[in-house]
């Protein structure tokens, strides 16, 4: 743990429903292997793993990021709130055979957000789009236990989720128990790496990003928006 001192750090939170794969989820992550025996968690625990921003390029620079398994049971409820200070990124985690994991996204990101409202998880919490426009925290939205729904693939693994598009976040469905899931150059590692160098951005980059944008001319500005748009 002493060379990781060297690193900056940037802190996401990994929330769900309490058995839906958080914890063999961030283990696949930070070791590339699946958790052999993932037990409940109780209240949190951390992870971490080094993350190469912009790798490949000549801005690639490494940082140290600590993934925090929040425990998901509603004993733990009115103490959660303390693990919810300076988050960098969120990953909100369901499980895809259990659509009410899904639902329940919403009540989680209102929960992270809303930290310092004591109400209760199952009738006050609510994901508001207007609230989340002022924080444009980084999230990634990942369903797990592939594997057990073969014979729902065709209405859940392909459906989009709405919290991922009102929250312009990524999502990817994976099996928590194949590496191959997270393999160098997947889909999905394209896309974790991808939430991470957002992650990385905003934390250390969002303040000389919009210094460089303010000093942009007016007409490279105007390119810059219509470039955007067009994109989108």
């Amino acid at each position: 743990m002493a060379g990781f001192q060297a690193y900056d750090k940037i802190k996401i939170i990994v929330v769900g429903d309490s058995g839906v794969g958080k914890t063999s989820l961030v283990h696949l992550m930070c070791h590339n292997e699946p958790n052999s025996n993932p037990g409940y968690t109780i209240g949190c625990s951390v992870e971490v793993k080094l993350h190469d921003y912009k790798a490949g390029t000549p801005s690639e620079k490494t940082y140290f990021t600590e993934l925090w398994d929040i425990g998901g049971s509603s004993s733990h409820q009115n103490s959660r709130s303390i693990f919810y200070n300076n988050v960098n990124g969120i990953i909100l985690v369901h499980d895809l055979t259990n659509r009410k994991s899904h639902q329940n996204l919403r009540k989680w990101l209102g929960e992270v957000l809303n930290k310092n409202d004591a109400k209760d998880f199952n009738n006050g919490y609510d994901f508001d789009p207007e609230q989340f426009a002022g924080n444009q925290i980084p999230i990634l939205v990942v369903g797990t236990k592939a594997d057990l729904a073969q014979t729902l693939r065709e209405k859940v693994i392909s459906r989009s989720s709405s919290i991922a598009e009102e929250c312009g976040a990524d999502e990817m469905n994976l099996d928590c128990n194949d590496c191959k899931c997270l393999s160098p150059g997947s889909t999905n590692a394209v896309k974790m790496s991808r939430f991470f160098d957002k992650v990385t951005e905003r934390r250390f980059y969002s303040h000389q990003m919009s210094h460089t944008q303010g000093h942009l001319a007016p007409t490279e500005r105007r390119r810059g928006h219509m470039k955007m748009f067009h994109n989108d």
